[in-house]
């Protein structure tokens, strides 16, 4: 992958000192429903916290963030064996461990190396490129870029109000609110916000160089190095290593922490690094991922009124993962082709009963006739 050094949220680039601001964290993102093509909202990822993690977060300190990402940096470089996070300029570590803010504070702080503070900026970038990805999927499929560009906002207003302080930070929400206020006049268009806009330059840079991720072969190289010191750590208290989650205590190899691209590195195994024992536990722990996603999408379009929902929130999940990803869960171009079909099948119906519901208005029909009687 050829590195691109612009970056499309100029907050990313900031190199300040300790001062500097930090970001709040995005612990779990939920797929959205979306309205019909007719409407100017469509799915996308939305980025929530608890109310107790909230709390949590703010009372954290700057010093108290920067430690904390400075020890998970220190651990995640030690389990796999390497002295930089990067390697040939590219991520070469799994940083999905670190919470928005620790991952802001290793971009900004100077207490971190150079190698550090440049791999915690691609993965902010990383980060708001998965935030993107499904509802620029779904964009591109329905022709409306509400949901797109309300993603962009929801992660923008899930960052920190010392971030939200910034200059950057401002050019680039009133960009973004700019681009929704455009898209009410005109869903289908995309929206010209000028050159502070997120949205517009990820769009570009996509299109340019593809999304941005670690090598697979390097994640699996971390993931072997990581396997094996646990191994060691589990013999040398004489005991024999399970991957049963009801195993023996000090003897359980747990993977959930993993990504699921660190998962399908192992699944895949190009390299032949990993045992059948591994490859499965992992195939398990990936499963369980994947299943949650499509599980989550079922219940946010059970909850909505809109019968295109759930095609939308599969084209989201499909999308928000890359193709390594969709063939070690097994996801294949066939659930894509599927959900685009039952999306393109469930707008005209309900276009045709709009229709029909508006001639039977305009005709003073005694008939009775609207979509949700005949739904029941």
């Amino acid at each position: 992958m050829v590195a691109v050094t612009a970056n499309y949220y100029s907050a990313y680039s900031t190199t300040s000192s300790s001062q500097s601001s930090t970001a709040s964290a995005t612990s779990s993102a939920s797929k959205s429903a979306a309205t019909t093509s007719t409407d100017t909202s469509s799915a996308a990822t939305s980025i929530t916290l608890s109310d107790a993690a909230k709390a949590a977060l703010a009372e954290k300190s700057l010093a108290t963030v920067v430690a904390d990402a400075r020890a998970k940096l220190t651990k995640l470089l030690d389990e796999a064996g390497r002295k930089s996070p990067l390697q040939n300029g590219e991520l070469a570590l799994d940083l999905t461990s670190l919470d928005s803010r620790e991952i802001y504070a290793a971009a900004s702080d100077q207490t971190f190396t150079a190698d550090e503070r440049e791999a915690a900026k691609l993965e902010m970038q990383r980060r708001f490129e998965a935030a993107l990805a499904g509802p620029l999927s779904i964009a591109q499929v329905t022709g409306n870029y509400t949901g797109l560009y309300n993603a962009a906002a929801t992660f923008l207003d899930a960052l920190g109000p010392e971030e939200k302080a910034s200059d950057n930070w401002k050019a680039s929400r009133a960009a973004v609110t700019e681009g929704i206020k455009q898209l009410q006049t005109n869903p289908k268009a995309l929206p010209s916000a000028g050159e502070d806009d997120p949205v517009a330059t990820y769009i570009k840079l996509v299109d340019l160089r593809g999304t941005l991720d670690q090598s697979m072969a390097t994640l699996a190289t971390n993931a072997r190095t990581a396997l094996d010191k646990r191994y060691a750590e589990i013999h040398d208290g004489g005991r024999i290593p399970s991957f049963k989650p009801n195993a023996p205590a000090g003897t359980y190899v747990d993977l959930s922490g993993l990504s699921s691209r660190s998962l399908s590195a192992i699944v895949l195994d190009k390299e032949g690094q990993f045992s059948t024992q591994e490859v499965a536990a992992a195939k398990s722990q990936l499963r369980t991922k994947s299943s949650a996603v499509l599980m989550a999408g079922l219940k946010s379009a059970s909850q909505s009124n809109d019968p295109t929902a759930f095609s939308q929130n599969v084209i989201s999940a499909f999308s928000s993962l890359s193709a390594e990803e969709r063939q070690a869960a097994g996801w294949s171009d066939k659930l894509y082709e599927a959900a685009v079909a039952n999306y393109s099948s469930s707008s005209k119906l309900l276009e045709m009963f709009n229709q029909l519901g508006s001639s039977s208005s305009s005709n003073n029909s005694n008939s009775g006739f609207s979509l949700a009687g005949l739904l029941g």
